[in-house]
């Protein structure tokens, strides 16, 4: 059975193309093949196009590209079309767009994923990003327990096939990867070492916008699936923990304090979706 990749993507014609290339300059030395699906979804640019054009190279390495088109947009409805064309006994990763892979890092997942049990697995995020603004923040957010001993699974995350059948089509929901991660006992996930880089959104009315979305897609998660909440392991600060992180990097912290504040003020605006680009 090969193993795949299911890629949502909508209007994502200037990153697809370096997505999927690292995904093809992936260290894949074992037996089965590697099957990548494209869902394009709701786009009004060349994502498909910019896809398709990697048919002739991952043919090369006798690899399948499955780029499919959707009319609508919307990341759940491309998770459950993608999944559609994979075999119910396959391994499946789940990667978004934005997101550039290590060599390491297909090969490492796959090996994690092996065997009967049901396992989650993602690999070590490196967090990017450009403006003052979006560093200062992602460097207090590095330093996040959950972020630097948990497995969160941004943007990438995958399971084997006893995992994938923990739950039948993904419901409509915000938070994607919290609903998939919080499926699986913490005995039961997987870190690999290969990284992967993971940009956040840049500038400070972005990152409301986009933590705004992820306080309300986990509070979704709570008050739907509370069953889930189980399987939360999300470590708490150290004493005194936060006071050193603030001495060590004021100007990080006081960015990192002031989105969390606004979004608690305005967590009454939380939508849908936030791209945060």
């Amino acid at each position: 059975m090969p193993f795949c990749v299911i890629l949502p993507a909508s209007n994502e014609e200037d990153l697809i193309g370096g997505c999927l290339d690292a995904v093809l300059g992936s260290d894949w030395t074992r037996d089965e093949p590697v099957h990548v699906i494209v869902v394009a979804n709701g786009c009004r640019d060349a994502t498909a196009q910019t896809a398709r054009a990697r048919h002739e190279a991952f043919a090369a390495r006798n690899w399948q590209l499955t780029v499919l088109e959707l009319a609508q947009g919307g990341k759940l409805g491309a998770l459950n079309a993608g999944d559609a064309l994979v075999p119910r006994d396959s391994s499946r990763l789940y990667l978004d767009a934005d997101v550039t892979m290590s060599p390491a890092l297909l090969m490492q997942i796959a090996g994690a994923l092996d065997g009967a049990a049901p396992r989650y697995a993602s690999g070590r995020v490196e967090i990017a990003a450009e403006g003052w603004v979006s560093r200062a923040y992602a460097r207090i957010w590095r330093q996040v327990p959950f972020m630097r001993h948990g497995v969160p699974g941004c943007g990438v995350f995958a399971v084997n096939a006893a995992g994938r059948a923990r739950w039948d089509a993904f419901p409509d929901i915000i938070s994607d990867d919290t609903y998939v991660r919080l499926s699986f006992a913490p005995q039961e996930r997987v870190g690999v070492p290969a990284a992967y880089r993971w940009p956040i959104a840049e500038g400070f009315g972005r990152l409301v916008r986009v933590r705004r979305r992820q306080d309300a897609g986990v509070a979704e998660i709570a008050a739907r699936f509370p069953d889930l909440l189980d399987n939360d392991d999300k470590p708490a600060f150290a004493p005194g923990e936060r006071l050193g992180m603030a001495l060590r990097d004021p100007i990080g912290f006081a960015v990192y304090s002031g989105v969390a504040l606004v979004v608690k003020l305005t967590r009454h605006r939380a939508t849908g979706w936030s791209r945060g680009r």
